[in-house]
């Protein structure tokens, strides 16, 4: 009976040493195609093509499904403790790394906002090394920013100002970044109580700001004819602000996760990255809407 119970230690020991490799999976294959769909639906629904929305629709939902399958295989095979440390360094780096990519995806909308405004206008204007492009492309344009373009593409438009719903949300996200991090200390010293209220708490706010950027989008549309199809100007806000808002839904559905896995105990305070994953990219999120206050709306 001793050497059953040696065998059995030396056995678990090893396990331990192991780096798990998960089952095959169909998920990432399925996922390739509702994301394909999805990206394929919205580009047609910009295009104003009859059936690009009904698909960007369906695409978004069965993509929506597969990640709920997917991270429910990732959640149980946690629970089961097949996770070693080899596995949490693994999942850091590429929690990481995916952080890195959407830095990267923003810089590139963030560069043609700056391209528009620091090149693109001045050389029409004829400014700088633009007199060719001024003089050949359109020699009466005289404008600064905000611009929708010699054209004046999408017609009369206002801009959002700044120091209303923009400013609002602003300090509504720089409170949810305090009150995550507060969720976070409170889960590492085993506070329960103080932890599901302040997650609680970041939750709602995600969901305040975003209702009132749904409220800021309808009166750019309805009463300031700022649309996505306003010229350059038009473009680059709603990409950015609407990536945005498209990241801080996605982050506030992973925050609400993160609170239905609090209240079933599935975290400790020595073990909970998948909480620490999403204060990181809540983190991120808040970062990326201080540039575009500055950048977008007041500058």
């Amino acid at each position: 009976m001793a050497n059953a119970h040696a065998d059995t230690a030396d056995h678990h020991g090893s396990d331990a040493d192991v780096y798990y490799i998960p089952h095959g999976s169909r998920w990432p294959v399925f996922a390739s195609v509702a994301l394909f769909t999805t990206m394929v639906g919205f580009g047609s629904w910009l295009n104003e093509i009859s059936w690009g929305r009904t698909v960007f629709f369906v695409g978004l939902a069965a993509l929506l499904a597969i990640l709920f399958k997917w991270f429910g295989d990732v959640i149980r095979e946690s629970l089961a403790g097949r996770y070693n440390k080899q596995v949490d360094t693994s999942f850091r780096m590429g929690m990481v790394w995916f952080i890195f990519s959407e830095v990267m995806f923003f810089a590139a909308f963030f560069g043609a906002l700056f391209y528009a405004r620091q090149f693109a206008l001045p050389w029409l204007n004829g400014e700088g090394d633009g007199m060719a492009t001024h003089s050949v492309l359109w020699s009466n344009f005289a404008g600064g920013w905000p611009s929708n373009g010699p054209g004046a593409v999408g017609g009369h438009y206002q801009t959002v100002p700044a120091w209303g719903l923009p400013l609002l949300n602003t300090l509504i996200l720089l409170t949810s970044g305090m009150t995550v991090t507060i969720a976070h200390h409170a889960l590492k010293e085993n506070k329960r109580g103080v932890l599901m209220l302040f997650l609680g708490l970041t939750v709602l706010l995600g969901c305040l700001f975003l209702y009132f950027q749904a409220t800021e989008y309808i009166h750019a549309y309805h009463v300031l004819n700022l649309t996505l199809g306003s010229g350059i100007y038009g473009s680059t806000f709603f990409m950015l602000t609407g990536f945005h808002g498209a990241h801080v839904t996605l982050g506030t559905i992973m925050l609400a996760v993160m609170w239905l896995r609090c209240a079933r105990g599935h975290f400790t305070k020595d073990n909970h990255f998948a909480f620490e994953a999403v204060a990181w990219y809540w983190h991120f999120v808040d970062v990326v809407w201080l540039g575009l206050f500055l950048f977008v709306y007041v500058l």
